[in-house]
């Protein structure tokens, strides 16, 4: 990974000019509310799967975060971008990760109980 990091961080411009720009970040966004929707939604109702969706969501929202503070125009922009980044946009990452791992921590707690003894069929049939 690092060698192919370092070869974009050499050949790529540092500007480029690109089309559905607004259809990339709405498109991000959407994920990011139905990731967010969903793990609600699954965490209500007790789901188990909220781990996953939490932990996707958790990494769309610092991707989001990210590209929003380093596409941001200088001055304003970039400021209101770091700022959305560390009040929102990170905390919300944070919170995903913590749901993640707990909805781990209890699948691997469900697995690991004692299921109780059945008895054993005796063979007889009725």
């Amino acid at each position: 990974m690092v060698p192919w990091m370092w070869a974009l961080a050499t050949r790529l411009p540092s500007t480029a000019q690109v089309s559905n720009w607004s259809a990339a970040w709405v498109g991000l966004d959407f994920m990011v509310a139905t990731g967010m929707l969903g793990t609600g939604a699954l965490f209500t109702r007790r789901d188990a799967r909220y781990g996953p969706v939490a932990a996707a969501t958790g990494a769309l929202l610092l991707a989001d975060a990210w590209f929003d503070v380093m596409t941001a125009a200088a001055g304003a922009d970039r400021r209101a971008a770091l700022i959305l980044a560390a009040g929102a946009e990170v905390p919300a990452a944070v919170l995903c990760g913590i749901l993640a791992a707990r909805a781990v921590r209890s699948v691997n707690a469900a697995a690991a109980a004692p299921r109780p003894h059945r008895a054993q069929d005796s063979g007889r049939h009725a």
